[in-house]
């Protein structure tokens, strides 16, 4: 991880917590084709998290409150999953084409990431 001149870390050159990757291979990843799209959708979550902010600034009432979270969970559990199986199609379908030890490893990071959106 880098950082800037301020002491905060470059957001393009962060590493996941607990990610075995130090650093990411040259190569695009699954996700990059719909990379744009990616980032609307995200923007449309940070917008709904904003909006529980506001909810909880304005005291509106806790089911209201909670019906909101619950869409948010929703929505970036949908993420994943599309992410998910970018990662399956781009990343684990090339390691078993190169064969080896690679598909290996790629199903077993695959394992512990649906493990992972399966413990939220």
């Amino acid at each position: 991880m880098t950082t800037t001149e301020a002491g905060a870390t470059a957001p393009s050159e962060t590493v996941a917590e607990n990610s075995p990757h130090e650093t990411h291979e040259p190569t695009a990843h699954g996700y990059h084709k719909q990379k744009a799209e990616h980032l609307k959708r995200l923007r449309r979550i940070e917008g709904q998290i904003r909006g529980l902010q506001r909810m909880v600034d304005e005291d509106v009432y806790c089911i209201d409150i909670l019906t909101q979270v619950s869409a948010s969970t929703k929505a970036l559990q949908s993420f994943a999953l599309q992410l998910l199986e970018e990662h399956l199609r781009h990343c684990v379908a090339d390691a078993a084409v190169k064969g080896g030890t690679e598909i290996d490893a790629k199903v077993e990071e695959a394992t512990k990431a649906i493990g992972r959106l399966l413990r939220t």
